[in-house]
């Protein structure tokens, strides 16, 4: 399917599903459905962090509140009456994730999706749509979930989307759940949505080069973190796709010395151009805390670039003009948002979804008239 017909799609059908974006986080999610043509009216997060990125780049309201305090006559009366509904979300993933290995059940986080699991029976929205990690299947809380969908007859699909496949720069595995009252529903294949693979080189080798601790003057996201004496020997000892096992000695860190951290050669590594790059985590700007190293700049990516290679636009906002930017908390905004292309390739699923229930609904009416 070529890119012109993604955008008439989107098109076709503007304004006929409406959504609400739970856990909306910086509205990668929220980007990607409005992309594909889906009225997105509200977003909810309980971090006031978010407010800004989400509502400078997105038409949708901002809603600063808890799930677990969200009441279903919150959502109603955002949705409008003719309008088929959609609930979207992408409850923490965290507590679920491979990187995350002290997480537990104690973890309130880990208990949210059952929020979200209320709100869709108290709502029974026609459309749900939920991202994650693929960890979450081996959950328990995951199978109470879909039990809920359903007991409350939805058509269910779950698929497990190498996120470059979609043209997504980098090797982002994610769970991506559609469900639906009209009838079975399914993701886009990588072919059907136009894809590409594409590289580091692509999305960030025309950004004007800095150095580690500068800002570029007139993108004041494209800063990268300064690098102690040490790190700074490191880095330029590293090689594209490289380890610290290339290093001297005398540059290798302690715990990687001893036998319990020989088996973590992924940190402290330099991207490749022509590669897309490694998961982008939430200390994607640290060149310690993976393989964030530039591929040939002496520093770790900058938050700019890993927006970038979330597949954000260049130009998408997330602190306002004139604020001072903290690094950890952009890096945060940025690492747990849902990638828009993801965003965009779920939206016109669920665009087509409804195109073909509609179509259908037309023949079955112009066949009873016809039989009347």
């Amino acid at each position: 399917m070529e890119r012109i017909e993604r955008i008439q799609i989107g098109k076709r059908a503007k304004r006929k599903v409406y959504a609400v974006d739970l856990f909306c986080g910086a509205g990668g999610l929220t980007y990607g459905l409005e992309k594909a043509g889906i009225d997105v009216r509200l977003g909810v997060d309980i971090d006031p962090a978010c407010e800004y990125p989400f509502s400078a780049n997105n038409a949708a309201k901002f809603l600063l509140k808890s799930v677990e305090d969200l009441k279903a006559e919150d959502l109603e009366r955002v949705f409008p009456k003719n309008g088929i509904r959609l609930l979207a979300g992408c409850a923490p993933c965290q507590t679920f994730s491979t990187y995350n290995q002290k997480a537990t059940p104690d973890d309130k986080r880990w208990w949210l999706l059952l929020q979200f699991a209320r709100l869709v029976e108290e709502i029974s929205p026609e459309l749900v749509t939920m991202e994650n990690v693929p960890r979450l299947q081996d959950q328990g809380v995951f199978e109470e979930f879909l039990g809920t969908l359903q007991n409350a007859k939805y058509h269910v699909h779950i698929d497990i989307v190498n996120c470059e496949e979609y043209g997504i720069p980098q090797h982002r595995q994610r769970l991506v759940l559609l469900a639906s009252k009209l009838g079975p529903i399914r993701l886009l294949s990588p072919g059907e949505f136009g894809a590409e693979r594409t590289t580091v080189r692509e999305n960030i080798a025309d950004l004007p080069p800095i150095r580690a601790g500068e800002m570029e003057e007139t993108d004041p996201l494209h800063q990268a973190s300064i690098l102690s004496d040490l790190n700074r020997k490191r880095i330029e000892a590293s090689k594209p796709g490289g380890t610290w096992r290339d290093w001297q000695k005398t540059l290798v860190a302690d715990c990687h010395k001893k036998k319990t951290g020989k088996t973590y050669p992924s940190v402290y590594g330099r991207m490749c151009w022509d590669e897309p790059a490694p998961t982008i985590t939430t200390q994607f700007f640290g060149f310690g805390n993976g393989r964030f190293g530039h591929p040939d700049q002496n520093r770790a990516i900058s938050l700019r670039e890993g927006a970038i290679l979330q597949s954000f636009p260049k130009d998408y906002e997330f602190v306002p003009p004139g604020q001072p930017i903290y690094k950890k908390t952009v890096g945060r905004l940025i690492g747990n948002a849902v990638p828009p292309r993801l965003g965009e390739v779920i939206g016109l699923s669920i665009i087509r979804h409804v195109d073909t229930w509609m179509k259908n609904r037309r023949r079955t009416s112009a066949g009873a008239s016809a039989n009347a």
